[in-house]
């Protein structure tokens, strides 16, 4: 490791200290990525806002780019998963019309830092109308995968932190790399907008970015951008 990639690592570390707190024992990898994350008993709820990312039921965001259409949808269902109460969050996307992935993804909250963890997904592809796959379905607790971070409650520049970790299936990780972008969509124009690179080590030269607004949350995935949002009608489960 040279001179300056030894500093970068270094000051990921004091980052993710100051983001989670010294007392939280997290990890970092040999590259300066936090993977591990300590939590208090009781202290993860599935239900909260986080200014960048809302947990509340009903709460909807729909995306449009070219041919392509993402609805994602906080549901009234929870699950227990890695015995934490989880949120259930379902992604629908389809292309031409037509539907290739629903997703159901677990959160939860932290009541102490406001910070969002993400404890895996159930996943279905789909094609001509048929499930023909789970590929990148994952669950922590099972297979050695363990939930990583969705999004800090508190945010700082330069960050680097994984959002999944299950070894050989899903490794995705963030750095947030500005707080300064202006997002204009169907659903209006955003300013200072948190934008977060993310990237994962099973596909090194992969690289995609999103768009967050405060008090709204994702507002730009990708050539996707945000058209509505606001409550839906939702079912119980």
């Amino acid at each position: 490791m040279n001179w300056r990639t030894r500093n970068a690592a270094g000051a990921a570390g004091v980052l993710a200290l100051a983001m989670f707190g010294a007392s939280a024992g997290v990890q970092l990898d040999d590259e300066g990525w936090t993977r591990t994350f300590n939590i208090e008993p009781g202290e993860l709820v599935p239900t909260g806002r986080n200014p960048y990312f809302i947990l509340e039921p009903g709460y909807q965001l729909v995306f449009e780019g070219g041919n392509e259409r993402l609805v994602i949808t906080v549901l009234s269902e929870t699950r227990i998963i890695d015995d934490v109460e989880t949120r259930v969050v379902e992604e629908r996307e389809t292309r031409s019309g037509e539907l290739v992935e629903i997703s159901r993804n677990f959160f939860a909250i932290s009541k102490r830092t406001n910070s969002v963890f993400y404890f895996g997904e159930e996943v279905d592809i789909y094609r001509d109308g048929k499930v023909v796959n789970h590929d990148g379905a994952w669950i922590s607790g099972r297979d050695g995968a363990k939930f990583g971070l969705m999004m800090p409650g508190q945010v700082l520049l330069g960050g680097r932190y994984y959002q999944e970790v299950a070894p050989d299936i899903a490794m995705d990780r963030a750095q947030i790399i500005g707080n300064s972008s202006i997002i204009k969509c169907a659903a209006g124009q955003f300013a200072e907008c948190l934008k977060i690179e993310e990237t994962t080590p099973l596909e090194p030269n992969d690289k995609e970015y999103k768009y967050y607004a405060a008090g709204i949350g994702l507002v730009q995935d990708g050539s996707v951008k945000l058209v509505r949002f606001g409550q839906a009608d939702v079912p119980e489960p």
